[in-house]
């Protein structure tokens, strides 16, 4: 499937990012590639092949929820480098 250079460009346009000419043929190129694969495995039969959730083969280990001792607030605040009455005070991160 051959993806052209104007479609690059609305796509581009809607992802933010900018390409020169050079880069408009190149991803062109490469999309035109990547859309090829596609239709070429959706010839391959899938037909009774349970879907594929992770390439790990690791098995995720649980733990039941317990009920344990939990901090009461003026313990917990004791340790913060600042506080603000009953809040933990964090520098900003946003102007």
């Amino acid at each position: 499937m051959k993806i052209d250079k104007e479609s690059i460009k609305k796509i581009a346009h809607l992802a933010r990012l900018e390409f020169d000419e050079e880069g408009v043929e190149k991803m062109s190129q490469d999309m035109s590639q990547i859309l090829d694969w596609v239709e070429q495995l959706e010839e391959v039969d899938t037909e009774g092949i349970e879907p594929l959730t992770t390439m790990s083969s690791e098995v995720n280990v649980l733990r039941e929820d317990e009920v344990g001792e939990h901090l009461d607030r003026e313990k917990a605040l004791s340790n913060a480098p600042k506080q603000d009455g009953v809040y933990f005070r964090v520098p900003k991160v946003m102007e």
